[in-house]
């Protein structure tokens, strides 16, 4: 008899029961370490980026480098524009500046270029940053220090202004002309002065112009010019003294040669000793038979030289020749005098204010 557990087809009834391989767990502290340090990393490159974004756009350094790039690309409107500045004509005073001062030259037209402009260093004390930058004006490596003060707010980034405004002043006086330019801007002085067509011809001419920024000056008209002068506008609210000496130049020195040879001319047509407000003149101690006839032998080379506002010819010799007989009153005898009669000449001459020149020529010893 065969036991019912034990026989071929017991095998086939008893299940196999399949074993399973317990998975392995990771350490919680593991994931949380991980997710730390990746928080660490991702908070570390958050802040690089935000400081990254905050020196560039929205820091004082920043702003100062905004309104250095607009000056660069001649956008004075734009560069006024900045917050801190525009000065009112009745904020002038407060500011340091002239009350009287011109914004004639706060424009495009009178702007030179600045390059190479970079930040060199930043403090902050009692609220204010001083930003100082370095920059290329012409051939100038030139350096300019800002105040800059927080100015509220826009959203989440602060906002800035200049704690004191970066205009300057020239004080320019011009002698010899009432036209000059700036930068190619051409300016007249009646045009910008209180008083007008009346204004004093050495009456310096105050100027707001921007700082940092290469002012060069010149003349060039038809009576005088001068080779220029530059002008380096680098520090905020300073007021810089410039006295510009002008020339005369080669078309009117000719003119005032032409007139002062037609002057002496004219004088020659006096039937006279003594031609009435000419430099010549001849005495005698007898009567003379006729009327003497007068010619000029040499004219004068005329020489101009500055004299405050206006000009002077300087001192030069020129040549008459009288013809006349003379009578003696001791015997009768009469005497024929041909000869050359040397003189000193000087003259003053003042531009009108219609651009002509009045002249003045007197005799001298």
């Amino acid at each position: 008899m065969q036991d019912a557990t034990s026989g071929p087809d017991a095998a086939a009834e008893t299940p196999v029961v399949p074993t399973r391989r317990r998975a392995r767990r990771r350490p919680v502290a593991f994931d949380l370490t991980a997710l730390a340090v990746v928080g660490v990393l991702l908070a570390g490159a958050l802040a690089a980026a935000g400081a990254v974004v905050y020196q560039q756009l929205y820091s004082p350094a920043a702003f100062v480098s905004r309104y250095l790039d607009l000056l660069a690309q001649g956008r004075a409107a734009d560069a006024l524009a900045v917050p801190g500045v525009r000065v009112e004509s009745s904020q002038l005073e407060a500011a340091g500046l002239p009350t009287d001062a011109a914004d004639a030259l706060l424009r495009g037209a009178a702007l030179a270029p600045l390059d190479a402009i970079e930040v060199v260093s930043t403090a902050e004390k009692d609220g204010v940053s001083t930003v100082t930058v370095e920059y290329d004006a012409g051939p100038h490596r030139a350096r300019t220090s800002f105040a800059v003060e927080q100015a509220g707010m826009i959203g989440v980034a602060p906002a800035w202004r200049f704690a004191k405004t970066p205009l300057a002043v020239i004080d320019l006086t011009v002698r010899g002309a009432m036209q000059f330019s700036v930068n190619g801007f051409e300016i007249d002085k009646r045009q910008v002065l209180e008083a007008g067509v009346d204004a004093d011809p050495l009456e310096p001419v105050p100027l707001l112009v921007f700082s940092p920024g290469l002012y060069s000056i010149a003349v060039d008209t038809p009576l005088s010019t001068s080779p220029g002068v530059a002008v380096l506008s680098d520090k905020p609210r300073a007021e810089i003294p410039v006295d510009l000496q002008t020339e005369a130049t080669d078309t009117f020195t000719d003119v005032v040669q032409k007139e002062v040879e037609s002057f002496l001319d004219t004088c020659a047509t006096q039937e006279v000793l003594q031609p009435t407000g000419c430099p010549f003149g001849f005495t005698v101690r007898n009567r003379i038979v006729d009327v003497p006839t007068w010619s000029i032998a040499e004219q004068p080379v005329v020489s101009i030289e500055p004299d405050g506002a206006d000009w002077k010819i300087t001192r030069t010799q020129a040549v008459a020749h009288i013809e006349v007989d003379i009578q003696s009153i001791f015997d009768g005898s009469v005497r024929r005098v041909d000869e050359d009669v040397p003189f000193f000449l000087e003259g003053d001459i003042t531009v009108l204010p219609d651009g002509t020149a009045s002249i003045t020529v007197s005799s001298t010893d």
